[in-house]
């Protein structure tokens, strides 16, 4: 039986029964008892169906008295009859005395379901409270006099009689302790809540933990206190700031990206008038040494260049399957004679390690990078270890890695006995020019790392503590098919021209443009010129003899280098093709798919990989 809500047969059933059984113990009673007390039963039977079943229930309990009370006392006893005024006052008192009483356990009736209802209220909310995913607290006179669940959870203790009693203070990371004191003072000078907003708290073992919290003045057992609601935003504002440093990246990456078109053109007519000085005749041998070493700085440059645009995660990666371990093997000797013989060089290869799936290349080059920044790491002396194992990412460490894509990868893991790195060099040690050397390095070699391992969705993940070293371990993904091992052959002589072979040059940088059709007549090609797109499709429509276009892909006018070679093959069925682009492939790919970029030189090259493109081109089959 449920006495807050009973039913309505209930409510009913239960006056008649309580009057009816009013009457009949009335009848118990000795008759002195009975003239002195005649409705002190039905008084009673009458207050508890008030309070119980309510007002309508009330009046039949009323009804059902004056007719038992007729029926069963006065009737019985011959005492009823309309002249007879004593049995009528009776009654009509009876009906008052009854209303009265009715009237009282209404009120008392109300104040029951008032009572109910706040303690059902009461239970709702502490409910609320309990379950709330976040945490909530109570502190009155600064010290904690509540704390729900999540409280004790994100405060790290197990109890919540180990805070309470405690200064609110404790919980608060004294950095904060000020802010915290102007917000409470606020509330209780004003009476206002306190905004919501992000601040560092502490739990029981000293680790900080930010929660995004509000608060507001309220009463607590009869006492001004203030509760304040928070909730754990430690492992957002940790994804935040990896997303702002991708964005970050990105942002210099594009920057680079562009810088390096620029630096390529320019390198390119230095790079290429070079070639042609050395092969001038009667050149003396002081001059021959000049160009040497400025040919030399401009090849440096030209890493330097694909560097950046290694970060950028824009060059033109060469993805095969290949065999971490075999490519580790060959590069030591080549990192003994880097480092120096007082880098002590051990090698811990997996001997089941799966093959991966990246440029070979890069990943020789990102290998020596890591190398050569442990070394400087150590100074004088100390130990590089470099490790191969298999790993399998999960999806939890992926979401705490932004960008990071679950799966089987093959791992590199370089480390040093250093210095180690601080929490702020390792937030920034992928930015492009940052170095902690300085008077030596160009802070670009994690840069290439980072952008190597993008493009090759794989990651690169950097562990390291002041005075204990630092492991970088570059995660590149597993790929399926064998590890392949050969290399291509280059040719061994410079490819020169056929007899009466016509190219067509177009580019918009006129000293570049130059440049090239004086390499090409060096190499015996007769040349044609074009400034940009349509001048070269109005050459292309006047018959001319021509056997291959060599054009620029990034050109002013409203044609790029894909879109003039689709033209092109229009006007000129079977027209030989040769783009080439200071951009690197993969950020051209990203505006324009053309089968044409298959066949990309990209600036600056040297006369012989020019040579040997356009004649792996001419001659290849239609």
């Amino acid at each position: 039986m449920n006495l807050r809500t009973p039913s309505t047969a209930l409510r009913y059933g239960s006056a008649v029964v309580a009057v009816v059984l009013a009457i009949w113990a009335r009848q118990l009673l000795d008759p002195w008892v009975q003239d002195r007390l005649p409705f002190a039963f039905q008084y009673i039977a009458l207050a508890f169906v008030a309070w119980y079943g309510g007002f309508l229930p009330t009046i039949v309990a009323i009804v059902v008295g004056v007719l038992g009370t007729r029926y069963f006392i006065l009737v019985p006893r011959g005492e009823f009859s309309l002249e007879n005024e004593q049995a009528v006052w009776s009654i009509l008192r009876y009906l008052l005395d009854g209303f009265a009483i009715s009237l009282l356990g209404l009120a008392l009736s109300a104040i029951r379901g008032r009572s109910t209802a706040l303690r059902a209220s009461e239970a709702r909310y502490r409910q609320l409270v309990e379950f709330s995913l976040d945490a909530i607290w109570i502190h009155t006179d600064d010290n904690l006099v509540y704390l729900n669940p999540e409280a004790t959870r994100v405060f790290g203790v197990a109890e919540p009689s180990q805070l309470l009693g405690r200064p609110v203070d404790e919980i608060i990371h004294p950095d904060e302790h000020a802010r915290a004191r102007e917000r409470r003072a606020m509330m209780h000078s004003t009476g206002r809540r306190a905004p919501l907003t992000v601040m560092t708290f502490l739990r029981a073992d000293g680790t900080p933990v930010l929660l995004e919290v509000k608060a507001s003045p309220i009463e607590y057992d009869g006492r001004k206190s203030i509760v304040a609601v928070g909730r754990d935003v430690t492992d957002r504002a940790r994804l935040e700031e990896q997303l702002r440093q991708a964005q970050k990246l990105e942002a210099v990456g594009q920057l680079t990206g562009g810088i390096a078109h620029d630096f390529n053109n320019l390198l390119t007519i230095i790079v290429c008038n070079l070639d042609l000085l050395k092969e001038l005749p009667a050149v003396p041998p002081p001059a021959i040494q000049s160009i040497d070493l400025a040919l030399n700085a401009a090849l440096r440059g030209a890493d330097l260049t694909r560097q950046l645009v290694a970060f950028a995660r824009r060059q033109a990666l060469v993805p095969q399957t290949f065999s971490l371990n075999e490519r580790v093997s060959a590069t030591v000797d080549l990192l003994h004679r880097t480092l120096g013989e007082q880098i002590e060089i051990k090698l811990a290869l997996a001997p089941d390690l799966w093959p991966a799936m990246a440029d070979p290349s890069q990943f020789e080059s990102a290998l020596v990078n890591l190398s050569i920044n442990a070394r400087d790491a150590m100074e004088q002396s100390g130990r590089l270890t470099i490790e191969t194992t298999n790993t399998h990412l999960e999806e939890d460490y992926t979401q705490s890695n932004p960008g990071v894509t679950a799966g089987d990868y093959a791992v590199l893991s370089v480390s040093d006995t250093g210095s180690g790195m601080t929490p702020e060099v390792m937030a920034r040690a992928f930015e492009p020019f940052f170095t902690t050397k300085a008077a030596k390095g160009s802070g670009l070699g994690l840069s290439m790392v980072y952008g190597f391992a993008q493009q090759s969705k794989g990651h690169v993940k950097i562990y390291s503590e002041p005075g204990r070293g630092t492991t970088v371990r570059l995660y590149l993904p597993r790929a399926i098919a064998k590890a392949a091992t050969a290399r291509t052959p280059k040719p061994d002589r410079m490819q020169e021209a056929r007899p009466n072979e016509r190219i067509l040059v177009v580019e918009d940088n006129t000293e570049v443009r130059r440049t090239v059709v004086r390499q090409l007549r060096d190499l015996g090609y007769d040349t044609l010129e074009a400034s940009g797109g349509k001048e070269a499709i109005t050459i292309l429509e006047s018959g001319e003899r021509i056997d291959l276009m060599f054009s620029d892909i990034v050109m002013p006018g409203g044609m790029d280098g894909t879109q003039l070679a689709e033209a092109a093959t229009r006007v000129r069925p079977g027209l030989k093709i040769l783009l080439t682009s200071g951009f690197a492939r993969a950020s051209i790919e990203g505006v324009a798919t053309s089968a044409y970029l298959k066949n990309l030189l990209s600036k600056p090259y040297r006369k012989t990989e020019l040579a040997e493109r356009l004649r792996a081109t001419l001659d290849a089959a239609e």
